[in-house]
């Protein structure tokens, strides 16, 4: 039985609900892909990578193929992507969430911004100096991941 969006009651005892995400890393020579959120009710204004929820039933691989094609139109096959961090994160919310990172490999065309009603800017950024209003725990998981750190946490005290 579900008592809140943080535990669940299975057989007399509590545990923890984790909401999963993946993200899509698009990074050619030393860019990577950034879009900036829009009218989305969560780091408006803020930039971040083609990432989204898993659905319910859906892998981790599954997820990116379809968020990555909903919001920049590229489609990607399990051959085109791989892993290279998770985090365990503490939302400000204060569920508990994991977020796991792929990098794309290889892609056919150039992504653009399929989600007009989500994201006003698509653009290409350099690695080493983010914008200023990138989302917090994407740079920090950014930063793990230049220095071969392959789990980290954030949001924790």
């Amino acid at each position: 039985m579900l008592e809140n969006n943080h535990t669940i009651t299975i057989d007399g005892r509590k545990r923890n609900v984790h909401v999963p995400a993946v993200y899509g890393l698009f990074i050619k020579d030393n860019k990577i892909l950034l879009t900036r959120r829009f009218n989305t009710g969560y780091q408006d204004g803020k930039y971040m990578v083609p990432s989204g929820h898993v659905e319910m039933g859906e892998t981790y691989n599954q997820a990116l193929i379809r968020e990555v094609k909903e919001e920049v139109g590229i489609e990607l096959t399990k051959d085109t992507f791989m892993f290279v961090h998770m985090m365990n994160r503490l939302s400000g919310t204060k569920s508990q969430r994991v977020d796991v990172f792929f990098k794309v490999t290889s892609w056919d065309s150039e992504p653009y911004n399929n989600e007009l009603e989500k994201c006003d800017e698509i653009g290409w950024y350099d690695l080493d100096n983010l914008p200023e209003n990138t989302v917090e725990y994407l740079a920090y998981a950014l930063d793990c991941i230049k220095n071969n750190i392959f789990y980290s946490e954030y949001g924790w005290k």
